[in-house]
């Protein structure tokens, strides 16, 4: 019993399991574009309606949706049709993502396929107990109105069944494209920042760096976090991690929003081996301070010879929806469901406002006098010649012989009001005057009327 005990590891599981889904045509897109560029540690399964297309795709596991449904003719910009065509292949789609730690599921919104397809595919994997991240694009603003609305339908469907997503607005990729950038280009633009969505991601579990960052830590950022917002950093040179630090907190995708306030932070620095160890201070402390002290926050390291003197910097940030529901709860709650017990009883000659604030909930009164009174609820039309002359003297002078009313002096008028202010030439004095034999005033519009 002396003798050195071996320990043995366990080498059937080789770390979470990763797939991307690409749904659609535009999801399976942005799968070639992964392959093309070599993404690693992740599975690749493409799922589309259109079978000639899905024959093109580079995915080694691809599902044709809905045979029955559309026999491989696409779903014709129709995500109700998508959604029918997924549900009808739920199985095989099953089969393909069984055992998956972590699931994302990217799709262009807007067309047919993508738009309703996506949202089973997720509930599919969530159901299987795996992380599931959202990443889709909505389209450029010059795109049909319909398919913008249809965009938002499904991505509000998608965010039911997904842990995290994040949305890529393709019209923020015009701003850093020149007017001589081709149409193929830009869209090849739009798969890059999918590929580096995914890659962000993927690359802190499935690459061991010198700072490591497990499945367990991702989960713990992402897991029913809903919303969640993407910026990526690119910088060379001496300040590169600054810059590429700063890049990422204004990239074109984060829509001008900051990342303050959101509960979790995933950081991946991306470089070459001489990536200096105050670069990563520099650029992890200034993400931290942009999110705030109490978030969660955790960066990966990630080592790529190709980047050169290149530093790339990819940020996610979530929890905002989560907060936003928090924030508006603590709101509700804070709302008096009945007037204060302090408050004044009302006298018949005053009404009461007494609102909603959007929640079924009254907030206390709002009492308005009676001479407010006179405003809302007009006298009858005017009659006599008397009366007229009246009304042809401006409100201003004839609230002043009101009862009870603010007293405006003329701009000749020095004399001391009521109220023991010295009045100066063009001065407002606010003392009542107690006349008593004052008529009622009119509303100025009736004036206009008799015009």
């Amino acid at each position: 019993m002396g003798g050195n005990v071996p320990i043995e590891v366990d080498t059937i599981h080789q770390g979470a399991k990763i797939r991307v889904i690409g749904v659609g045509g535009g999801g399976g897109n942005a799968i070639n574009s992964m392959i093309q560029r070599g993404l690693s540690g992740v599975d690749f399964v493409a799922a589309n309606t259109d079978a000639q297309d899905l024959a093109r795709n580079q995915a080694p596991y691809k599902i044709q949706l809905g045979k029955e449904t559309t026999r491989g003719l696409g779903a014709g910009a129709r995500p109700e049709i998508g959604q029918r065509s997924a549900e009808e292949d739920m199985e095989e789609i099953r089969e393909a993502l069984q055992g998956s730690d972590m699931v994302f599921v990217t799709a262009g919104m807007g067309g047919g396929t993508g738009t309703g397809g996506a949202p089973v595919v997720a509930r599919v994997a969530r159901e299987l107990g795996a992380l599931v991240i959202g990443i889709v694009t909505k389209p450029f603003d010059w795109e049909a109105r319909k398919r913008s609305t249809e965009a938002e339908g499904g991505i509000n469907e998608l965010r039911k069944h997904v842990d995290a997503l994040i949305t890529i607005p393709n019209q923020k990729l015009m701003n850093i494209i020149s007017r001589q950038t081709t149409f193929k280009d830009a869209f090849q633009r739009v798969d890059d920042v999918l590929y580096n969505a995914t890659r962000g991601i993927a690359d802190l579990i499935s690459h061991t760096g010198d700072v490591n960052v497990d499945f367990a830590d991702v989960r713990t950022i992402m897991k029913d976090m809903g919303d969640a917002l993407m910026g990526i950093g690119v910088a060379t040179g001496d300040h590169r991690a600054i810059e590429a630090a700063q890049n990422a907190l204004n990239s074109p995708l984060l829509e001008g929003i900051s990342i303050a306030g959101a509960q979790g932070v995933l950081v991946n620095v991306c470089g070459s081996s001489d990536l200096a160890m105050f670069e990563v201070q520099d650029a992890v402390k200034i993400i931290e301070e942009a999110a705030g002290e109490d978030v969660n926050l955790i960066f990966g390291i990630v080592t790529d010879e190709s980047m050169g003197d290149k530093l790339m910097l990819t940020v996610v940030a979530t929890g905002f929806r989560y907060q936003e529901v928090t924030k508006t709860q603590e709101k509700t709650a804070a709302v008096p469901t009945t007037p204060p017990t302090t408050q004044p009883q009302l006298q018949p000659n005053i009404r009461s406002v007494n609102p909603t604030n959007g929640n079924g909930m009254s907030r206390p009164a709002i009492p308005v006098n009676s001479r407010e009174r006179q405003y809302a609820i007009p006298n009858s039309s005017p009659s006599g010649v008397r009366e007229l002359q009246e009304l042809d003297t401006p409100a201003a002078f004839r609230r002043s012989n009101t009862p009870g009313s603010i007293r405006i002096n003329s701009l000749n008028d020095m004399s001391v009001g009521s109220s023991g202010y010295t009045n100066q030439p063009g001065i407002i004095s606010l003392g009542r005057d107690n006349t008593k034999d004052a008529v009622i005033e009119k509303p100025a519009f009736l004036r206009k009327i008799m015009d």
